[in-house]
């Protein structure tokens, strides 16, 4: 129970409001040290409550010790608009019978509305890298109050380049303040050189790990030959699953704005009685698009249709899902493979979550075999593979190398003609002279002819001699 932290009464109200009743482990976990003042670096899987697990402990001090509303006194640093934007809302509803507001400082939004909030003294700010060095650039931002500082994500964060950005907002911050860091892993290559700069003497905590499988979550591969069999594998399996909300990942925004599309269209022909969707529940089919590049009302106004299922399936990308709380979601399908084990954990980390179970399938193309391959052993899993009855790929894996033995390479024939044998030796013999008899013969020098052609060689009186003849 939560009263076992000794939190301020008007959380405790405002916990049981929302009906949360029993910490997560990495809340139980990370409660008492937060609470305690200590800098603490946590890891913990996607939906594992982590976000309420620091938001707790900090307005918990707010209200213990409640100072002049002059300066900013929290900021969490997160990395996208979506998240930032998911964690100001649970936020609100934790200090809901409290008087702490929040201010939420990220792209998209209006810049001058940001900075009137600001001129307000907010005491409670969450935004992305960018936008808040922005505001410390024009000075409308001032950290040298600052007594909680979160990096949430930040591993993502570093994965998309904002190490510089964080660091000079730390570097604005003031020295003594409390400071986490969490992350999906604690084996990234650069957490472990950020907490060093950012953190003091912190208290490390994983809970579970990024690697272990969900066990709520059936994971599936089904093999397809190439983008349109996918395509046709989508809808098949989104006409024909059983789910509340699905959600459907691809790597490029032109990907999933295509998919979309078909998807859509999919669902017209059910309409006319035919294709995948024929004779089933076209609700499901309602289908969204979520990118980076929408803007920003464009992309609340999608993402409130999902929370309350007047849109059931939402094609998005990594980038633009990150991050994403949403309630119910059943089914993760991946079109395109994730580019690593941790982007893999964080999409199939959308369902499965509070106890319920899910099903996650990623479409598998021949080019994307070793990917599959490699995702499975980084995170020591094997996906149950799976067929769609009459839509099996011709693609069945790579085929299998032959284990015999190496033969030893054997010389290829010299295309040269093979040369008499006194023709070979045709240079070596060539104006070798007289040979002496041996000494057996009586000294009478013996004359060897000369296959080349030439007459052999004679002494001067040899000359004489045939002369007189």
């Amino acid at each position: 129970m939560f009263d076992a932290f000794h939190l301020h009464e008007r959380l405790l109200k405002a916990l049981d409001k929302l009906e949360l009743k029993e910490p997560t482990p990495i809340q139980a976990a990370m409660l008492p040290s937060a609470m305690a003042g200590r800098d603490i670096q946590a890891s913990a899987e996607t939906g594992s409550g982590k976000t309420a697990a620091y938001l707790l402990p900090i307005l918990h001090k707010m209200l213990e010790k409640e100072e002049p509303a002059t300066a900013t006194r929290a900021l969490i640093l997160l990395p996208t608009r979506e998240l930032a934007l998911q964690v100001d809302k649970h936020c609100r509803d934790l200090a809901s019978f409290t008087q702490i507001k929040t201010c939420v400082l990220v792209g998209g939004t209006s810049y001058t509305e940001q900075k009137a909030l600001l001129r307000k003294n907010t005491e409670f700010v969450i935004g992305t890298p960018g936008r808040v060095l922005e505001h410390l650039h024009k000075k409308t931002l001032v950290l040298e109050d600052l007594e909680f500082l979160v990096l949430d994500e930040a591993d993502r964060m570093l994965d998309m380049g904002f190490r510089e950005d964080v660091m000079s907002i730390v570097q604005a911050c003031r020295r003594e303040r409390q400071t986490c860091v969490l992350s999906a892993t604690l084996e990234h290559a650069g957490i472990g050189r950020i907490a060093n700069d950012v953190l003091r003497e912190p208290e490390v905590i994983a809970i579970g790990t990024h690697r272990a499988e969900h066990a709520a979550i059936t994971q599936q591969a089904i093999l397809a030959d190439d983008p349109r069999h996918k395509k046709q594998l989508t809808s098949w399996l989104l006409a024909n699953s059983e789910y509340e909300k699905a959600l459907v990942f691809t790597n490029t925004r032109e990907h999933a704005a295509q998919l979309a599309v078909f998807l859509q269209s999919q669902r017209d022909k059910g309409k006319r009685d035919s294709g995948p969707w024929q004779g089933k529940d076209r609700s499901k089919s309602r289908v969204a698009c979520l990118h980076g590049e929408l803007s920003q009302d464009d992309r609340k106004r999608i993402m409130h249709w999902f929370r309350m299922g007047t849109v059931r399936i939402l094609v998005a990308t990594d980038v633009a899902a990150r991050g994403l709380d949403v309630g119910g979601v059943d089914l993760v399908l991946n079109f395109e493979l994730a580019r690593s084990g941790d982007d893999h954990v964080h999409r199939v980390g959308r369902t499965g979550r509070a106890g319920n179970t899910g099903l996650a399938i990623s479409l598998v193309a021949p080019q994307e075999w070793n990917l599959m391959c490699s995702i499975e052993r980084y995170l020591g899993i094997s996906f149950e593979r799976r067929s769609v009855d009459g839509m099996e790929a011709r693609f069945q894996g790579p085929a299998k190398k032959s284990g015999s033995k190496k033969k030893k390479a054997e010389r290829p024939a010299s295309k040269t003609k093979e040369v008499p044998k006194a023709q070979q030796r045709h240079s070596f013999k060539k104006n070798i002279g007289k040979r002496r008899k041996p000494s057996g013969s009586g000294g009478a020098a013996v004359v060897v002819p000369d296959s080349s052609g030439h007459a052999p060689l004679k002494r001067k009186g040899d000359k004489a001699q045939d002369k007189a003849q």
